[in-house]
């Protein structure tokens, strides 16, 4: 089978790619050849996998941008591949663009079934094939880049389906997380933990009712906790509130989580002042009330070192006393973490 029909003059494409790793799924190594020769020109790294056995062995070690599938290979279905990268955390973010024979019409159906972003016949042209790629890429990039500012700030999301806690993606601060939290919960699987299956399940019981105390929180761990907040639905009802309704179990559910603990609040301010971690942790107990001399004890330098790591923090905020640097912080950290006080 034929991945992709490709003119036979060399061409010459305009550079659309970042670097971004796209994996070429294919037992056709010919067709695959001449196609990942026009990603590598594109601006794409490519990796081409002859057949399913090796992408998922792949996929247990690497995470991909993207992935262009053949609907058929060697030793099974495409679309089943599909199905088990997206029910891996890590590489479900990725898009899924299936190849498919033109007179194949219910591939289509299928593979969007299967969790496919978009489908394309043999015979699309090159040009289309990278728009297309695009065009997946700059809204998987979008997601990843509000994923990971949450993740800077010390927050951590992840979306689940409610009917199976089935992990439609998860941030990689919330996979540490939930490992940290919850040990029995395995890295990179595919269901979220059992208490927080459990936790949620009871929300929606609670929001179908119509009975559900706000904000709906679950705490996990004693003095450094994790708090888990039902955020939102997500899919074709993204708009709904979280009133619940007929259709309340039908979406997935966003999950936004907090570390609330000395270090996570230090991990805000240097995110939110672009601070190294000493100045960060400087700071943060020039917030608590302590002295240089305090400070050197509790990090075990000098109160000049202290002093010098607190100038540049000064600058930094853009402040001249510790009283202002505390103020500054202690109000700007607040908007991050509304239960942090000085």
């Amino acid at each position: 089978m034929n991945v992709l029909s490709l003119v036979s003059q060399k061409a010459v494409f305009a550079p659309s790619g970042q670097g971004e790793s796209v994996w070429l799924v294919s037992s056709d190594a010919e067709q695959a050849g001449r196609l990942a020769e026009v990603l590598e020109e594109a601006g794409y790294s490519t990796l081409a996998l002859s057949d399913a056995a090796i992408a998922l062995a792949k996929a247990a070690v690497a995470t991909p941008d993207m992935v262009l599938l053949d609907a058929q290979l060697s030793d099974g279905s495409g679309f089943d591949l599909a199905r088990r990268l997206k029910a891996l955390a890590h590489t479900s973010p990725a898009p899924i663009i299936f190849i498919t024979e033109p007179r194949q019409s219910d591939h289509i159906v299928q593979a969007l079934e299967a969790g496919g972003a978009d489908c394309v016949h043999q015979t699309v042209k090159p040009h289309e094939l990278l728009a297309r790629m695009a065009m997946h890429l700059a809204g998987a990039r979008e997601r990843r880049q509000a994923r990971n500012a949450l993740d800077a700030f010390g927050y951590a999301t992840l979306t689940v389906r409610p009917q199976d806690g089935k992990l439609m993606w998860q941030t990689p601060l919330s996979r540490e997380l939930l490992e940290r939290y919850c040990p029995k919960h395995p890295p990179y699987a595919s269901r979220t933990a059992p208490e927080v299956q459990a936790w949620l399940q009871e929300c929606l019981r609670q929001l179908q009712r119509g009975d559900a105390p706000r904000p709906l929180v679950l705490s996990l761990g004693e003095g450094a906790r994790l708090t888990l907040r039902l955020h939102q639905q997500t899919g074709d009802n993204e708009s709904a509130s979280a009133a619940g309704g007929e259709e309340w179990s039908g979406d997935d559910w966003l999950i936004v989580m907090r570390e609330d603990s000395d270090r996570a609040v230090m991990e805000a301010m240097r995110a939110a002042f672009a601070l190294t971690l000493r100045e960060a942790e400087v700071l943060y107990w020039v917030v608590k009330g302590k002295t240089n001399k305090d400070v050197g004890d509790i990090l075990g330098s000098s109160p000049m070192t202290v002093k010098k790591h607190l100038e540049r923090v000064f600058v930094k905020l853009g402040v001249e006393t510790r009283t202002a640097a505390a103020g500054k912080a202690t109000a700007r950290i607040a908007q991050l973490q509304p239960q942090f006080s000085g």
